[in-house]
């Protein structure tokens, strides 16, 4: 059976003054700008994570666990994302692949040199 239409629906709770402060500030200039914002970077991420990178699910135990997870799959945009790019640079991906390779390496190796050296105090 369905619902009866004799069902009551609260409308006023006991946050009603937290819900119309936070609509106010949503629908302030400055809360505009920040949706705005919003929409147009943070949205787009989420989008492809879900709809093309396999994410509609966590399958952890516990928010560290999780975290993990949003890390890996951030670094895989990101990743995905300097791919196509050096490809405009590159014309074939063995040669992008190899850019992203050489870059990382350089990284790896800067961090390793500053690491060996002895800070003095």
């Amino acid at each position: 059976m369905g619902k009866t239409a004799k069902e009551k629906k609260f409308s006023v709770t006991y946050y009603k003054a937290e819900y119309e402060r936070n609509i106010k500030r949503l629908n302030s200039p400055q809360g505009n700008y920040i949706k705005g914002k919003w929409h147009s970077t943070v949205k787009p991420v989420f989008g492809a994570l879900t709809q093309f990178m396999g994410l509609r699910k966590i399958n952890t135990i516990g928010i560290k666990q999780a975290n993990k997870v949003m890390h890996l799959a951030a670094m895989a945009y990101n990743l995905k994302k300097y791919l196509k790019f050096t490809q405009k640079l590159a014309k074939t991906k063995a040669k992008a692949i190899g850019l992203i390779f050489f870059k990382i390496n350089g990284l790896q190796n800067v961090i390793i040199f500053n690491l060996r050296q002895p800070t003095f105090m």
